[in-house]
């Protein structure tokens, strides 16, 4: 069975309906338990957790941290990481069930926006060809992989950034190239950022970032002009 943890820091507004995306799984059988792993939110996420009867672990802010903190309270045979505001598409467990019964490396979904937008779609779509092509997805696309291999390879590092890019650059290296697979079923994330900067501005200023720490750069000092 799946645990899912969730990295959550004041996501109260996003978090239901990441959890609700969840429900036909739970009800099936597939999901053992869910994880929210909270950095010190101050807006009630914790309650929302504890009411939808997740497992609500607290410690450090810190996205790498907390998923290694809430990797470590799961349980489950197979891990799906899965970021607070984004919600699964219809027939997302019907998909993960069958990956898990194949024991491939690790599989990610589809990314697409809570958006009309040509714009978003078309970011979208160039995720998932470089997801495709190069192994290389965003963490809106969450990550299911075994609990085996996760431990064996190390799990999350506690970077402030990119430890999406760091965990996927592991397994690669470890299963080849083809090990990542895409998902046929959707990772539905909130397109804030893209909306506020831009989509073309924000999605140039991910792959300078994406290069920056290709080329070495500090996560910390990519960190600063991310956000």
């Amino acid at each position: 069975m799946i645990s899912v943890i969730i990295p959550t820091l004041n996501a109260g507004q996003g978090l239901p309906r990441t959890l609700s995306s969840l429900w036909d799984a739970n009800c099936g059988g597939l999901l053992r338990e869910v994880v929210v792993s909270d950095g010190g939110s101050a807006d009630g996420t914790g309650e929302i957790a504890e009411a939808a009867g997740c497992t609500l672990v607290t410690g450090a802010p810190g996205r790498g941290a907390q998923l290694a903190r809430g990797a470590n309270a799961a349980r489950g045979e197979w891990l799906l990481f899965l970021h607070a505001d984004t919600a699964l598409g219809p027939g997302w467990e019907r998909a993960a069930e069958a990956f898990t019964r194949r024991d491939e490396a690790a599989g990610v979904f589809r990314l697409a926006f809570a958006s009309d937008r040509l714009a978003a779609r078309a970011v979208a779509a160039g995720a998932n060809l470089r997801t495709r092509f190069f192994s290389l997805p965003y963490g809106d696309q969450g990550l299911l992989i075994s609990r085996a291999r996760h431990d064996r390879i190390g799990g999350y590092a506690p970077l402030p950034l990119f430890e999406d890019v760091d965990l996927v650059r592991r397994i690669v290296a470890e299963s080849g190239r083809g090990a990542l697979r895409l998902l046929p079923a959707e990772a539905v994330t909130s397109p804030e950022r893209y909306e506020r900067d831009g989509y073309v501005r924000r999605a140039l200023r991910n792959q300078s970032c994406l290069l920056a720490y290709v080329r070495g750069v500090p996560p910390e000092r990519i960190a600063e002009r991310y956000a």
